[in-house]
Order: structure tokens, then C-alpha cells, then sequence
């Protein structure tokens, strides 16, 4: 497996951190829950408040869903 950044690597320590000295590559599980759990927390579209703050909190939504998506991807190998 490539280096890591600290955040997938996070993610996989605690993953794995049952299984000391047994490498299994879980990486497309754990991409997978990952991604669902971007869906689910913070969706491509979602509903806005209605309020001035709906572009900039839209904005910073995206960014966390990116950043969620990017070690999903990292986790995978892409």
C-alpha cells in the first residue's frame, strides 16, 4: 500500500487496530464506508436553510464532503 496521508492513515490504524501484525487490505471497504457516510452527513445536494449564510455554508459543506471523498480515494489506491 502507498504512503498514507495522516488522515487515511488515521482511519486505517483505527480500523485495523484489532488485527497488530496481520495486514489484510481493507481499503475498498473502508472507501465505501466512507463515501456513504459522506452521502449521508453531508449530501451533493442538499436542501438550503434559507438564510443569508446558504452559499457559504454550502461552500464549507462541499469542502467537508471533498475532503471525505479524497481519502475514500486514498483508501483505494486512486
Amino acid at each position: 500500500m502507498a504512503e498514507l496521508s495522516p488522515q487515511a492513515q488515521a482511519i486505517w490504524e483505527a480500523f485495523n487496530e484489532d488485527e497488530a501484525g496481520v495486514f489484510v487490505d481493507y481499503g475498498d471497504k473502508l472507501a465505501a464506508a466512507l463515501r456513504a457516510a459522506a452521502d449521508q452527513v453531508v449530501p451533493e445536494h442538499a436542501n438550503p436553510v434559507g438564510d443569508a449564510h446558504d452559499d457559504a455554508r454550502h461552500d464549507q459543506w462541499m469542502r467537508i464532503r471533498y475532503k471525505l471523498l479524497a481519502i475514500a480515494a486514498e483508501l483505494e489506491g486512486e
